[in-house]
C-alpha cells in the first residue's frame, strides 16, 4: 500500500525534529517542512532561529523547505492568512500531501485549533508525540543521538540563565519541578542541530543573549561554516 507523503511545520526545535524522525520510523513519507518566518527580523517566529541556520537543517534533513512570511508583532488574522498561503503553496507542489504534522505534545487547545484551522483550508492534522509523558520523551530524545540548544527562555517561567545552555541529560536534571522537561508550556524553546532526522550535523556557534519584550531571553546562534563539531 501507498502511504501519502506529509507536510511537516517546521520550528527548528527538538520536537519538530522528533516527530520528523518518528514518521520516518514509521514509514511516512514526508514531502517538505513548513516554517513561520518573521520578516525584516529572518528569523523563525517564536524560536528566533536565524533563517540561515534553518535553511541548514533543512539541508540536513534532506527536505524543501516552505517559508510563510509574517510582519513583526502580527496579528492572528495575519498569521492565519500567511499560513494559508503557504499550504496552498504546498498543495501545489505536492498534489498528494493530505496532511500535516506538528510536533504538539500535550496542549488540547493548540492541538484543538490547528485541526480546526486546518481544516477549514483542507488538510488533516497528525500530532505523532501527542500525549508522551514529556520526561520519558526528553530522555528518549537525547538518547537517540538528538543534540540541541536552547535558543529562548519566558522568563517569567524559566531563570533566563538557561538560555543557551545545550539540551541534555545535565539541563534535564536541573530544570525546577515545575518547568516541563519539553518546555511545551512555553518554558523554553531549542534549536536542533544533530540527530537521526539529519543526515549530517551542522554546526553553530552560540552568540550573545538579549532579553525582549522584558520577557524573552534570546540566545543567538550563528552557522559556522567547515565541518561540524
Amino acid at each position: 500500500m501507498t502511504v501519502e507523503p506529509v507536510l511537516l511545520s517546521w520550528s527548528g526545535g527538538k520536537d519538530a525534529a522528533w516527530t520528523l524522525h518518528r514518521l520516518r520510523q514509521s514509514g511516512v513519507p514526508v514531502a517538505g517542512l513548513i516554517t513561520t518566518v518573521t520578516a525584516g527580523y529572518e528569523r523563525v517566529s517564536m524560536q528566533g532561529i536565524r533563517r540561515e541556520v534553518l535553511h541548514a537543517q533543512a539541508m540536513a534533513a534532506g527536505l524543501p523547505l516552505i517559508e510563510a512570511m509574517i510582519p513583526p508583532a502580527c496579528d492572528n488574522a495575519v498569521y492565519e492568512a500567511a499560513f494559508a498561503s503557504a499550504l496552498r503553496s504546498a498543495r501545489e507542489r505536492w498534489p498528494r500531501t493530505l496532511s500535516i504534522a506538528f510536533g504538539d505534545l500535550f496542549l488540547q487547545d493548540i492541538r484543538d485549533y490547528r485541526v480546526a484551522m486546518c481544516a477549514s483550508l483542507g488538510w488533516r492534522v497528525l500530532t505523532p508525540l501527542f500525549g508522551s509523558d514529556t520526561a520519558s520523551l526528553a530522555r528518549e530524545m537525547q538518547a537517540g543521538g538528538l543534540k540541541a540548544a536552547i535558543c529562548c527562555v519566558d522568563t517569567r517561567q524559566l531563570s533566563a540563565g538557561f538560555s543557551g545552555c545545550d539540551f541534555d541529560a545535565a539541563l534535564l536534571d536541573a530544570l525546577p519541578a515545575d518547568v516541563d522537561p519539553c518546555g511545551e508550556n512555553g518554558e523554553f524553546h531549542t534549536c536542533v542541530h544533530a540527530g537521526p532526522m539529519f543526515e549530517r550535523p551542522i554546526s553553530i556557534a552560540r552568540g550573545e543573549t538579549l532579553l525582549r519584550d522584558q520577557r524573552f531571553a534570546y540566545t543567538d546562534f550563528e552557522l559556522q561554516t567547515g565541518p561540524a563539531a
